[in-house]
């Protein structure tokens, strides 16, 4: 048995990094995890348990006790996907119905909440027309409820991507009537009925393709205590964090950060963080 990982089939690979997940978050994982996870057969199990062994001596041992391989303290993970939101977005995902308790890697779910959104009523059949007209590089024609008119008009775009804005989902589309690039609110086309080729080229989106880099630090008048407490929840080095985001999502980052206006408009306790570079991150704004 091979025990170099680029020889690794997918599928292989992904019930290896099941076994060392369940280690690492859990402490230990045995054969039956494995099976029920997956649906494999004794022989099958105990061969991906085997496996990692081999591709990871020293990271568990066999608890006869416990009848169950338990983590060792020299573990050190192979796969390098043990961060803390993967297990965060599982927990989430199971919180919030997308995910089956049944297809999540989590053993022990731990009591979870969070703050309620609105629900977001994207159609599915809208959906699927949306991404279909991507792939074949197709404009449809949407019936499409804006704030600025009061009853929703038909129109020609040509989506190329699929954008998310912290709360929202987005269509990245040519607009053909007002002849350019636009975002449009997936729960705002209220119908589709039609398609045509396009030759309106992802490329030619500018705003898409440039990227800029916020720069965020605590807020100036917090106490040096505090500030320290933010540099922790935001990952600051010496000070700073730096946030890479499309020039075509920069509105709504900035916004979503509460960096969309003055840092004195609002207490230091509630503002928190300040963008550094906000001179040219404005100028930087269309």
């Amino acid at each position: 048995m091979s025990n170099d990982r680029s020889e690794l089939r997918w599928g292989v690979e992904q019930r290896l990094e099941f076994i060392e997940f369940r280690l690492f978050w859990e402490g230990h994982v045995n054969r039956s995890d494995v099976m029920t996870q997956f649906g494999l057969s004794v022989n099958q199990a105990s061969s991906d348990l085997s496996r990692y062994i081999g591709l990871a001596p020293n990271n568990m041992d066999y608890d006869r006790s416990l009848r169950t391989y338990v983590r060792q303290p020299g573990f050190k993970p192979v796969f390098d996907k043990l961060d803390a939101g993967r297990y965060l977005a599982q927990l989430r995902s199971v919180a919030d119905g997308i995910l089956d308790q049944d297809d999540c890697w989590i053993a022990g779910l731990p009591a979870y909440d969070s703050a309620p959104t609105p629900a977001r009523g994207v159609d599915p059949a809208t959906l699927r027309s949306v991404v279909d007209a991507i792939r074949r590089s197709e404009a449809i024609e949407v019936q499409y409820q804006s704030l600025s008119n009061p009853e929703p008009r038909w129109r020609w775009i040509a989506p190329h991507a699929i954008a998310f804005d912290g709360f929202r989902w987005h269509a990245r589309a040519f607009c053909v009537t007002d002849e350019m690039f636009k975002d449009f609110l997936l729960s705002r086309i209220l119908d589709i009925r039609a398609s045509r080729a396009s030759d309106v080229l992802a490329e030619s989106d500018q705003d898409w393709h440039t990227f800029a880099t916020l720069e965020i630090g605590p807020h100036p008048a917090l106490s040096d205590t505090q500030a320290k407490v933010i540099a922790l929840d935001y990952g600051m080095t010496g000070g700073k964090a730096e946030i890479r985001v499309r020039r075509a999502l920069l509105y709504y980052a900035l916004r979503r950060l509460g960096l969309d206006t003055d840092p004195a408009a609002r207490k230091p306790q509630d503002q928190l963080i300040v963008l550094l570079n906000r001179n040219s991150i404005i100028g930087y704004q269309r």
